[in-house]
């Protein structure tokens, strides 16, 4: 038979971002959300990817204006990374490195320099610290190369407000998991109420209660290219700070720190190694470096991994409940929209009936899509040259690269060269080649292809990296921009 209904274990940002999803693609199915008060929110701030906003605008097509009025999020243009020997460098969401500009013969990746203060329009932007380009009246010129900030508790609200407006309905119980031969036979209530569905969606965060716990997945560690194991978090209230738009990744003696930009609270978090330095040691690190923390930091503890299998029997684990990796690279929401929407998708491609090798599909797509990230990450510490503590020595030294190994021997010998990025990164790499370049380039990893310009290449290079700067001075920062979208700016879009 057909799966006519699903049942959704946890109510923080994966298990809505499932029922939503679900709903508003099928809309024909019965979708529940089991809020459990066992399992809560963690509540943090949270950076996104550009997969974000193409979830829920362009995938889903929900209207833009109630996010920003609901989620109040701020803009994020890409990372600005205290890394490596530059002073700083950016990673946008705009592809600036595999650009070629019709005046050079050459990609932008070989004529980005130690003098270089960006490689493109979007770094240009970021480098002023401001988020859009001014049209001729002062109003903000909006494009799509950007994610957001936002507030977990915010976001939470927000998807809450949507789902029940398709029609989700959301039951607060605590359960325990029945098992059966395909699974999961119920969610049985603390009253001994039998809850049932044709498919469960385990979105129960770290507890990972159905898929983990229940069915005992296997756990694949991701432990010998991330080391990281700990983050204390704190924050405070906004002053006069002006509201950057981009997440900053600086580095820290056994880990990195991150901020993230709200519109009334700065927040910040300490990812480290435990076993490179103790708890106490990082949490002083942590305030001895951000002495306007104005609440108590609180440490999280994790492990870096996925589950061998997103979709068990009649179970599938979203988010957190399948896997994690640190948010270096704010990729936990973008996990989340790849997995609902290859959901979505498998049960609207298979008329609701999914077949033995379609979930074997969806598997290997998934578990690609989480070693895709682990790649991606590893070449982060890999290559920090930064600091030289015990931590980063270790990271330098014995990190694994696994299926980056072949690109970052590829950039050694070809440098930033783009002509494989096609052939060298799976269908599911949300990175691209640009990626890799701005991360191998920007931490200055040598390569055996130095590129010599012209005196008039250099010159073009020079004029256009000055008139993207100029550019941006005029541009508008985010607050300027905030206050443009409630003035009813026109056109302002996802």
């Amino acid at each position: 038979m057909p799966i006519q209904n699903v049942l959704v274990l946890g109510a923080g940002s994966a298990g809505l971002m499932a029922a939503l999803t679900l709903k508003r693609k099928l809309p024909e199915l019965q979708v529940r959300v089991v809020r459990s008060p066992e399992l809560g929110v963690i509540g943090v701030g949270e950076g996104t990817t550009i997969a974000f906003p193409k979830h829920f605008f362009e995938y889903l097509k929900l209207k833009p204006q109630q996010f920003y009025a609901r989620a109040e999020p701020t803009w994020k243009l890409g990372i600005k990374f205290l890394w490596g020997p530059r002073r700083e460098f950016y990673y946008t969401f705009a592809y600036e490195f595999q650009q070629r500009m019709p005046e050079l013969p050459r990609n932008n990746g070989f004529y980005f320099t130690e003098e270089s203060e960006c490689a493109g329009p979007v770094s240009a932007f970021m480098a002023q610290d401001k988020a859009f380009p001014r049209k001729n009246e002062g109003t903000p010129l909006f494009h799509n190369n950007h994610a957001y900030h936002i507030e977990n508790t915010k976001l939470v609200e927000w998807l809450e407000e949507v789902c029940r407006a398709l029609g989700v309905a959301i039951i607060d119980a605590t359960v325990t998991a029945e098992r059966s031969e395909q699974g999961i036979a119920a969610l049985v209530t603390e009253k001994g109420e039998r809850l049932t569905a044709d498919l469960y969606v385990d979105a129960s965060g770290f507890r990972s209660e159905l898929l983990g716990r229940t069915l005992a997945e296997r756990h694949v560690s991701y432990g010998d290219a991330l080391f990281c194991d700990r983050a204390i978090i704190g924050g405070w209230p906004r002053t006069d700070e002006p509201i950057k738009p981009y997440t900053v990744a600086e580095t820290m003696e056994a880990g990195w720190c991150w901020q993230i930009e709200h519109e009334h609270w700065i927040n910040r978090g300490y990812v480290y190694s435990s076993a490179h330095l103790g708890d106490e040691a990082a949490r002083e690190e942590f305030m001895r470096k951000n002495p306007k923390v104005a609440n108590e930091p609180r440490m999280v503890k994790f492990r870096s991994g996925r589950s061998a299998r997103n979709w068990v029997g009649n179970v599938v684990g979203i988010g957190n409940a399948v896997g994690f990796v640190e948010p270096l690279e704010a990729t936990a929401l973008q996990v989340i929209c790849v997995e609902t929407s290859t959901l979505a998708d498998s049960l609207i491609d298979s008329l609701r009936e999914p077949t033995p090798t379609l979930i074997e599909l969806y598997n290997r797509y998934n578990a690609q899509a989480w070693d895709d990230i682990r790649d991606f990450l590893a070449v982060h510490y890999k290559f920090n040259t930064r600091l030289d503590s015990e931590f980063w020595r270790a990271c330098r030294n014995d990190t694994k690269l696994h299926d980056a190994e072949f690109l970052v021997q590829f950039y050694k010998e070809n440098g930033p060269s783009v002509v494989a990025g096609a052939q060298l990164l799976h269908a599911s790499n949300s990175f691209g080649m640009d990626g890799y370049l701005a991360l191998l380039v920007g931490q200055g990893v040598p390569h055996q292809k130095p590129y010599q310009p012209s005196a008039g290449e250099a010159q073009v290079w020079r004029n256009k990296c000055a008139g993207w700067m100029n550019e941006a001075k005029r541009g508008l920062d985010v607050k300027q921009c905030l206050q443009a979208i409630r003035r009813g700016a026109p056109k302002w879009g996802a």
